[in-house]
């Protein structure tokens, strides 16, 4: 199917991991194909030394283990892969999932976004970039977000008390395996919001998969309210309602925090914060898996500082610890 293409070709087709390290240790690729059983060691376990061996090269996971909602594919995505993708049944290797497979493919090489005009866009803009004092942390990401968002929140300290907010665009089958990998990721307790949740200090909310989440003040404190409208993205939870309802609830006490992603949800949200003096911080594009959110962001001139996840990360919480 690979070959069957237009624009890709087959370097290598490797029936175990030591194979395929051996052969990654002497080629370079764009893309890496990995299944998760297989004899030996299991692609699971061996895909952080497979993202080392391959340079660059991005991972998808191609495996019948990968179905709707399996723990494994949140696993994967955590640890670095780039997206996954079920392997039909015997039978079942029609022409529709070739289509999907050189899909995926393509949408891992080709660039979403024009580079910022900054050249260093963190070094350009100096420590004046640094954020305001802050009192919610709202985190949107798509493709390649889940490991951006381990290595942001992992950079975080579980004495960080500040509400932090996410919405990642997953399947909604997906989202209470995700939530249990951020606290366990984050070192805090993370919940899958519900409509009325408060919003609590030292906690991580993350939106539905059915759901925008949105925040609105009470007498006492936040809470999330949910809601189904059509986005202006057309995702389904969309980041730009939470970052539009932080900026009308937190003003320039709001931080916006954009990883890797396709598309330009989050970008609408993003001008709001701006607009009313909050910052917004966004991935760079070399250590993005795709640079179409946090691009859309940067190249509009909203972003104050682009950094890798995990810098995003010890700036957040230093400012937090201020």
């Amino acid at each position: 199917m690979v070959d069957g293409t237009r624009r890709f070709r087959v370097a290598a087709a490797l029936s175990d991991v030591r194979a395929a390290l051996a052969w990654l240790a002497e080629h370079r690729v764009d893309i890496v194909l990995l299944d998760i059983d297989m004899p030996g060691i299991d692609g699971l376990t061996a895909l952080p030394d497979v993202l080392a061996a391959g340079n660059g090269a991005k991972v998808l996971i191609v495996s019948s283990s990968a179905d709707e909602g399996a723990a494994v594919t949140v696993q994967a995505l955590a640890l670095g892969a780039a997206d996954t993708l079920v392997k039909p049944g015997i039978g079942t290797f029609g022409g529709r999932f070739a289509e999907v497979l050189e899909e995926r493919l393509s949408r891992l090489v080709e660039p979403h976004a024009e580079p910022v005009a900054l050249a260093h866009a963190a070094a350009s803009l100096g420590p004046v970039a640094a954020p305001n004092d802050f009192d919610v942390v709202a985190i949107g990401a798509s493709t390649g977000g889940i490991h951006a968002l381990s290595q942001f929140l992992r950079a975080i300290p579980a004495s960080f008390q500040v509400p932090i907010l996410v919405t990642q665009h997953l399947p909604i089958s997906f989202m209470s395996y995700f939530a249990a990998q951020l606290a366990v990721l984050g070192s805090r307790p993370c919940e899958v919001a519900t409509d009325r949740m408060r919003v609590r200090p030292g906690r991580i909310i993350v939106a539905p998969g059915d759901a925008h989440m949105r925040v609105v003040r009470m007498s006492d404190g936040w809470s999330v309210r949910l809601s189904d409208e059509k986005s202006l993205s057309g995702c389904m939870p969309s980041v730009d309602p939470m970052f539009e309802s932080i900026a009308e609830v937190f003003g320039k006490r709001a931080l916006g925090v954009v990883l890797s992603g396709m598309g330009r949800d989050g970008a609408e949200g993003a001008k709001r914060l701006v607009e009313v003096g909050a910052k917004i911080l966004v991935q760079d594009r070399a250590s993005s898996v795709i640079w179409g959110m946090p691009g859309a962001v940067a190249n509009a001139g909203h972003a104050s500082v682009v950094l890798p996840p995990d810098e995003l990360g010890r700036l957040v919480a230093r400012q937090g610890r201020a």
